[in-house]
């Protein structure tokens, strides 16, 4: 509870006040500190100021400022005591209660991208968030709880940021988060190998006068490189204390918990706030615009005024757009401009610049007395290992040649533990059938759930085959360089070359693909990247492509599935092109990509992506594939008879009757008839014909059909709803990629011929590379661009693309195969 949110006569104690710097200070110099007791004498009409007694004396304040005190109820407290007591609680008694509640810490995570954040809020909670060795993992705040040393932390990873310039969409988040939330510590993680470039962020934390603690991560790296570091001096020039900690190995971890409870209960001597020196000029600045801008009261309670002038002078928008409805913004808007002409007249340089540099000198002094290069600088392993994988002829092959070997394996290794799955959902599809009589449920069980499901689950093994070799992309370093070996082929089709890194996400799920292109600052090339994801095959595909390739495509699997993703990207490229052209005509951002240094990929954090996407794959069965099961089934199961069915239910009735040599061959046949007719009339199958006109030309029948449409909320559903409808035969010895091949048209002009041809699979394998992307996705684009109209577009572009290039598929693969 806040402070300004007790009633009048109410006593509450105090358990922590928020706020920053001077706001800090005023207050708790009043007497507002942990464990007082303060009673509320009268708030004001209007929500005018409220009226305080604390310590015998009476105390107005603002309502945003008590807005700031977090507060106990006294008879709250009371009331928790007197819980199985019979004897009288003292004052002592209840600020010792107060103080209890007042342990629990709030914790920022904050650090540039691949600093090891994640990973060490990984370690901290206990967390399974997917780890990745490049720029724009985290897109989102991740939070997490845990107790340590009688103390609660809530704990938050925020995005990964280089700074707090509100240029990219996690910038302005983390920014907002730190002013909004006001976290009680930011731990800021730093990169030990990369101190200079790091710090830069920590220089507007200390500006931003709030409490912050370094921990400087992967801390082995930089005495494996012989360096030497006074971290402990750094810590003292810059009154922020610096922990040495290996994330990956939990090392200095307790050090740095213990070192956030010492400053989150101000016991710590190193911490201070400092002001960092810009110059006579640039602080001359910054106190004529302060002065102004302090006058704002309700906003410099949350924000330290001195950054706030800092950001006006960096020409910040966001900043600007704060503090625009304050009754002094022109005066604010008019100084501001005037110190900004005055200081790049003066320098000769932009204002921005002129302050980065400052901030960049700040950093080398510090480290010049405090940090030591190794004597010998020699190329490091990653530079030597980047001579041949970045090379610009070598570059190229060597990243279509690891493409080709994970689909390659994806394909041969899998292929053994999918036929064990396969023979073990045949097991227990007998099994279920021989113990149960025959009707409506057990034909639900087997033909529906058992069949359905299971045709999707044997693909489980290529899932974590394709994701344990992506992981090992990705936490190793490799996809930051794939990324820049891609540069000069996304800026030829109109891309930002940092569009490569959403686009291999998507190869996953496109959803946190979608969700990572807010690492891109400029809005038209984050729409544009959006709209293209579509075409990156995600997991979801994968069963889809597997059951095609292993029935029609048995003798190349690992070129027509790299084909297929291969096709993906040039589509993409393609229709980024035209979007460039058309919609967009966007202005090409230069392109900005951290290299991160090579790193051996741990185990762990390969299992744990492997876990992640299968356990995301087994409940997806286990929820909409497992509903959509039973939803095509119970379509496809009814109605039971009609005309048709019942005439050849007569001539079986008269065939086992009589003595015909082959009758058991003819009944089965007749059966087998029925059993096709009773689908095409079910509603199921009127579903089908009806859409069955649109599907035609690509040579689909009204099971392929129905199995598209029924892939709109997850395309794992194409699968397990072809495993529901090729169940005619009932011979569950067969696999569903034989059936996919004996597939013949029961009736009509087309009777007797295969209805699945080669083209067929390939325009098939098109359609659904290309058409609608899962609900999920819709609704992703929605979210990220704000208007629905982007999310119904992307419905329909990619749907009528899909049928216009399987159509293309269908008559130029006849050429080729009949």
């Amino acid at each position: 509870m806040r402070l300004s949110e007790v009633r009048n006569n109410e006593s509450v104690i105090i358990t922590k006040v928020l706020g920053h710097g001077s706001f800090r200070k005023r207050i708790t110099e009043m007497g507002f500190v942990k464990g007082k007791e303060v009673r509320v004498v009268k708030n004001t009409p209007f929500k005018g100021p409220i009226e305080f007694r604390i310590m015998d004396y009476s105390i107005t304040l603002r309502r945003s400022e008590a807005n700031l005190i977090e507060v106990v109820s006294v008879d709250d407290v009371i009331a928790e005591n007197l819980i199985g007591y019979e004897g009288v609680i003292d004052k002592d008694e209840l600020k010792r209660s107060a103080n209890e509640k007042g342990k629990v810490i709030n914790v920022a995570l904050v650090g540039n991208p691949n600093c090891g954040k994640t990973t060490l809020f990984n370690y901290l909670s206990g967390s399974k968030e997917h780890v990745g060795n490049y720029s724009g993992v985290t897109v989102d705040a991740k939070r997490a709880t845990f107790r340590k040393d009688g103390y609660q932390f809530n704990l938050v990873d925020l995005p990964g940021t280089y700074s707090l310039t509100a240029y990219s969409p996690e910038e302005i988040y983390v920014r907002k988060y730190i002013w909004k939330e006001t976290p009680d510590i930011v731990i800021n993680v730093i990169d030990s190998s990369n101190l200079e470039r790091n710090l830069f962020l920590t220089t507007q934390l200390i500006d931003m006068d709030i409490k912050v603690i370094c921990a400087l991560n992967m801390y082995d790296e930089l005495i494996r490189n012989k360096s030497y570091f006074d971290y402990q001096k750094l810590g003292k020039l810059t009154g922020i204390p610096f922990i040495p900690t290996v994330s990956s190995k939990g090392k200095g971890v307790d050090d740095l918990l213990r070192k956030a409870i010492d400053v989150y209960e101000d016991r710590d001597p190193i911490v201070r706030h400092i002001h960092i020196n810009y110059g006579e000029e640039i602080e001359k600045s910054v106190r004529r615009i302060r002065g102004k801008v302090r006058q704002n009261r309700p906003i410099t309670d949350k924000i330290s005024s001195r950054f706030l002038s800092l950001k006006l002078l960096e020409k910040d928008n966001e900043t600007l757009f704060n503090l625009s409805k304050y009754a002094n913004f022109d005066e604010i808007k008019a100084v501001t401009k005037e110190e900004c002409t005055r200081i790049e007249n003066l320098y000769n340089e932009d204002s921005e610049t002129i302050i980065t540099d400052a901030k960049y000198g700040f950093i080398a002094g510090a480290l010049k007395e405090t940090f030591t290069h190794r004597i010998k600088k020699q190329a490091s392993s990653s530079e030597k290992i980047d001579r041949f994988l970045t090379h610009p002829l070598l570059g190229m092959p060597i990243f279509v040649l690891l493409i080709l070997t994970t689909f390659y394996a994806t394909f041969t290794l899998g292929a053994y533990p999918m036929a064990w799955i396969e023979s073990l959902v045949g097991w227990i599809g007998e099994s279920v059938k021989g113990a149960m009589p025959a009707g409506m449920l057990r034909d639900l069980l087997t033909n529906g759930i058992i069949d359905g499901t299971g045709s999707v689950l044997v693909f489980l093994p290529n899932i974590l085959i394709l994701f344990f070799f992506i992981s090992l992309m990705e936490d190793s370093g490799y996809m930051a360089r794939a990324a820049f070996i891609m540069d000069k082929v996304m800026h030829f089709f109109g891309l930002h070359g940092r569009s490569f890194i959403p686009m291999i996400m998507g190869f996953g799920c496109n959803v946190p693909a979608i969700m990572a292109t807010r690492t891109l600052r400029n809005p038209g090339d984050r729409l544009l990247t959006m709209l293209i994801i579509p075409f990156m095959s995600c997991s979801a595909r994968l069963p889809v492509y597997v059951l095609f390739i292993s029935a029609f495509f048995p003798q190349s699997p690992t070129l027509v599935l790299g084909g297929i993703y291969l096709a993906g990207i040039l589509i993409a490229l393609l229709m980024a092109q035209i979007f460039n052209k058309t919609i967009f005509r966007n202005k090409e951002t230069p392109f900005v990509l951290e290299l991160p240094p090579y790193r051996i990929p741990t185990l762990r954090n390969i299992l744990v992506h492997m876990w992640d996407k299968s356990y995301q794959y087994l409940r997806k069965i286990a929820g909409v594939i497992l509903l959509g099961v039973v939803i095509v089934w119970a379509l496809g199961y009814f109605p039971r008879h009609n005309e048709q069915t019942e005439q050849i239910a007569r001539q079986i009735e008269q065939l086992a009757n009589s003595d015909h040599g082959d009758k058991e061959t003819q009944i089965q046949l007749l059966h087998t008839e029925q059993e096709s007719l009773r689908l095409q009339n079910s509603y199921l199958g009127q579903i089908g014909q009806f859409i069955q006109p649109v599907m035609s030309p690509l040579g689909f029948d009204w099971k392929m059909s129905i199995a598209l449409v029924a892939g709109l909320p997850a395309k794992e559903i194409v699968v397990s709803t072809l495993g529901v409808l090729y169940q005619v035969e009932d011979d569950s010895s067969m696999g569903l990629a034989d059936k996919l091949k004996l597939e013949k048209y029961p009736s009509g002009k087309m009777k007797g011929k295969t209805v699945i041809t080669v083209p067929v699979a390939l325009a098939f394998l098109v359609f659904v590379l290309i058409y609608f992307p899962c609900i999920g996705v819709i609704a992703t684009i929605r979210n990220e661009s704000g208007k629905t109209f982007w999310a119904v577009f992307t419905m329909l572009y990619t749907t009528l693309l899909a049928w216009l290039l399987a159509f293309a598929t269908l008559v130029a693969s006849s050429m080729f195969w009949g």
